[in-house]
């Protein structure tokens, strides 16, 4: 489903200079010195992208006192209601004119880096959120608004880093302190394209807003769809938000029979790899020996206005993990298809101790021209000194290989992944259910549209 094109407000970005090169400085003798390079350090993103700062310096124009709010300040008193349009905000990048820009985002095969793409649009999200919870009135005191969750995450096409981008966004949905705001990243390669044709990926972000002053739950602005596509879009959100509730319920009520079959089915391979390992299949490979791990510790840097750090920055290192492991297990370079549901279940501080612990989960080998590798990434927040450590986020990505790079490689084929412990088995049956009900979800929409 894409945006309705009236007139979405645009976040300029701007670069400190065109090339990293001075052009008013000629080269000596053929040769660049270091007064007419630009040094490094003056390069704008070396933390977060341009894009990302831009849109973090929007958002506290919108909500300056987000930074110093009034003391004793009351909530807002009554909810306004909004347009979807109000909220709609684009985000123009220039690839084509904007060297440093280009460089930022070039990954080694002259396209974008997903990684740091998925940063800004955490951020563009946070921003359209901010927009719309705004009240306009600076004796209130301002709502927080945190990243709950990301619906999905889908790559419909390869997203050059050669040819302009943009990315525009808007409020879909709202309940009662939660909000889903829904991206597309737009890539035209001709003037004047369809831009259904030139949908590049599309997003669909989860927001919930806390009182800055208890950290409860509080109420956000009403919204009031107005063509035929965001009444469509809303009714659409609202039923993905009625089936999450359901899903949760339904999953305490599980079939304990039915779900222990399939534990064993998939725990059968597993034990030959354990008990026998000389007669396992050779085209299999255990869940365990799939594992790459990253740790770090969360810099001020990294932070966003609230101080927490950036779920941006998350989704980043989960990622570059991610594609690292799909490297590793099919021994050819990973393609990027889409993120699953991603929740954030804690919020992750600056000092924190953070672990990044990726596996390859399962694979899907039914399609030998598109074999599909799923990653999970889980993040932990350890605190050595308390001999605790807590999930903050679990991540879901799907690759598959590169065309041009399985065509060098004749024969190739990616190995089934088998659990060894029940634990293991039930990640596994989760995340395939997940999937399973994601496809049945865009098949009923597809029908209703």
């Amino acid at each position: 489903m894409e945006f309705n094109s009236s007139s979405p407000k645009t976040i300029s970005v701007v670069s400190t200079f065109a090339t990293p090169f001075d052009n008013n400085s000629p080269p000596v003798n053929g040769t660049l010195n270091s007064q007419t390079r630009k040094p490094i350090a003056l390069w704008p993103g070396m933390y977060h992208s341009p894009v990302t700062s831009a849109l973090w310096e929007a958002r506290s124009k919108i909500f300056e006192r987000l930074l110093d709010p009034p003391k004793d300040a009351p909530p807002q008193s009554e909810l306004l209601t909004k347009t979807p349009k109000q909220s709609r905000t684009s985000i123009l990048y220039n690839f084509s004119s904007d060297y440093i820009l280009r460089e930022q985002y070039r990954d080694p095969w002259n396209e974008v880096r997903i990684g740091k793409l998925l940063e800004d649009l955490d951020a563009l999200a946070g921003t359209i959120s901010v927009k719309h919870c705004s009240d306009d009135d600076s004796t209130t005191r301002p709502l927080l608004l945190v990243t709950a969750s990301v619906d999905k995450i889908v790559l419909r096409k390869p997203i050059s880093v050669d040819i302009d981008l943009n990315i525009v966004g808007s409020v879909i949905w709202v309940g009662r302190s939660s909000i889903e705001i829904q991206l597309e990243v737009i890539q035209s390669a001709k003037e004047g394209s369809d831009t259904s044709d030139s949908v590049a990926l599309t997003a669909n972000f989860i927001f919930v807003a806390r009182d800055s002053k208890t950290g409860k739950a509080a109420p956000v602005n009403h919204l009031s769809p107005e063509t035929q596509e965001e009444k469509l879009l809303f009714k659409e959100a609202e039923a993905r938000s009625i089936l999450r509730k359901r899903k949760r319920v339904e999953e305490r009520k599980e079939c304990e029979n039915g779900e222990v079959n399939r534990l064993e089915a998939l725990l059968a391979e597993g034990r030959i790899f354990c008990d026998m390992p000389a007669l396992a299949d050779r085209g299999s490979i255990l869940l365990r020996d799939t594992h790459l791990e990253n740790s770090l510790i969360c810099q001020p840097q990294q932070r966003n206005i609230h101080g927490r750090i950036f779920g941006g920055f998350l989704m980043h290192r989960a990622f570059e993990l991610a594609f690292s492991t799909a490297y590793a297990f099919a021994g050819l370079v990973p393609y990027f298809l889409e993120v699953d549901h991603v929740d954030f279940l804690r919020p992750v501080d600056v000092g924190d101790f953070l672990r990044l612990k990726s596996c390859v989960l399962y694979t899907e080998l039914e399609n030998p021209e598109q074999p599909v590798i799923n990653i999970e990434v889980v993040a932990h927040v350890t605190r050595p000194e308390l001999r605790s450590s807590e999930v903050s986020n679990t991540f879901y990505f799907s690759f598959t290989v590169r065309p041009e790079a399985k065509a060098r490689k004749n024969g190739f084929r990616l190995r089934n992944v088998v659990p060894a412990t029940e634990e293991e088995a039930r990640r596994i049956l989760e995340r395939i259910d997940a999937e399973t009900l994601q496809t049945s979800k865009a098949y009923t929409n597809k029908k209703c549209l």
